[in-house]
């Protein structure tokens, strides 16, 4: 009598299942064996990884490892055999496969792919993966001379360890390729710098005279503008993060700069764009306490912007990229904003930089006249700007 394929081999698997459940392995093995040779009825799948779980009951190993070679080369994103195959390899002492494995298994798990019954699996394999990444870290470290290949090395070093995440310009409107992809910038690069940080005390007097004055030429620094959809900023319209402009879209704003001589005068000296409704920018930036400005990328990377602390409380600090730095009063802030930045005031008191951008050190003067030519066609087009 002619027997089903397709009944054969359901019993042959069910049989199975049953022989392992009883702790009858080398029974189970058999039987799974002769079920893995039959073709499997449509949408089923070969017992490969139960043949796998008894071959490993009875320890042997080559015939486990087959068997879930055999499941993953019909299943790829078999969830249950990529953990299979990790626990195999972590106990042969190949971590670097099984780490290969294990994270292969949680991204799938992360999709919400996972059967229930695989829970306790997959927070092994969580385990595994913190272990293995410590035992890296130290093998790594106490082969690294500390210090060796200085800053540069040491943020690779981070990066491979997933100590920090890799933050890349990004700006919202135009990027200009080929410049140095860096965060911050140090204060010594600039020989300007001194001469704008010696004017910091009459730069000061002139603020508290505008703070004196209450509100009187501020705004939010987020705004919402007429005929245009409202940005999807939480501080929108919100003076909880202000500005006192200066300058302004490329035009000082000739009541707040009369209030504020010896800053005119000051910004005047910097490397800044001359770009017609564009820039320069100048102005005080005010956080108040409790502000987040949550994090974003700024327009442009062809400009610098620059902080110059002039009241900072405890509890105020800025993150742009993986590098998070304090402001010091007086002592200038020069970064990269098309990065994602982010900026916040947990003290108790107010916070104020003078703001103001500068074009970046790399850009030649030739580029630097090409780019305002550029940013003023954008403008008289009256097209992208209103992504600033």
């Amino acid at each position: 009598m002619n027997v089903d394929p397709r009944s054969q081999f359901e019993a042959l698997t069910g049989a199975g299942i049953q022989a392992f459940r009883a702790g009858r392995a080398a029974d189970a093995r058999s039987l799974f064996e002769r079920a893995v040779a039959l073709p499997p009825p449509p949408g089923a799948r070969r017992p490969w990884a139960m043949l796998a779980q008894a071959c490993r009951q009875l320890g042997d190993v080559a015939a486990e490892t087959s068997a879930l070679e055999a499941a993953l080369a019909e299943d790829p994103r078999a969830i249950g055999a990529l953990l299979m195959m990790g626990d195999r390899k972590r106990i042969d002492g190949d971590d670097r496969a099984a780490t290969h494995f294990f994270r292969a298994a949680l991204a799938l798990a992360g999709t919400g792919q996972a059967a229930p019954g695989l829970a306790t699996m997959i927070d092994g394999a969580r385990r595994f993966l913190a272990d293995a990444g410590q035992r890296f870290e130290a093998h790594l470290l106490a082969g690294i001379d500390g210090g060796q290949g200085g800053r540069r090395m040491a943020d690779a070093v981070d990066l491979l360890l997933g100590r920090t995440q890799l933050y890349l310009q990004q700006p919202s409107m135009f990027y200009f390729p080929g410049l140095p992809q860096r965060p911050f910038y140090g204060r010594e690069e600039f020989d300007w710098l001194p001469r704008l940080e010696a004017q910091v005390p009459a730069i000061r007097a002139e603020l508290e005279a505008v703070l004196a004055g209450g509100e009187d030429g501020f705004q939010p620094y987020v705004e919402r503008a007429q005929g245009r959809p409202a940005p999807a900023n939480s501080l929108l319209d919100d003076p909880s993060w202000s500005a006192f402009f200066l300058w302004k879209n490329g035009e000082p704003v000739a009541a707040n700069a009369a209030r504020c001589p010896v800053t005119m005068a000051a910004l005047a000296e910097t490397p800044r764009p001359m770009i017609a409704k564009w820039s320069p920018m100048g102005l005080f930036s005010v956080l108040r306490p409790g502000t987040h400005i949550r994090p974003h990328h700024g327009v442009l990377n062809t400009r610098l912007i620059c902080h110059l602390p002039l009241i900072v409380p405890p509890g105020c600090g800025i993150r742009v990229g993986a590098e998070t730095r304090e402001w010091r009063e007086g002592k200038t802030l020069i970064f990269d904003d098309s990065f994602e930045h982010e900026a916040w005031n947990r003290g108790d008191a107010t916070r104020v930089v003078l703001l103001f951008e500068i074009w970046r050190p790399e850009i030649t003067p030739e580029e630097q006249v090409a780019l305002t030519r550029i940013f003023e066609l954008i403008d008289t087009y009256q097209g992208l700007p209103d992504a600033s």
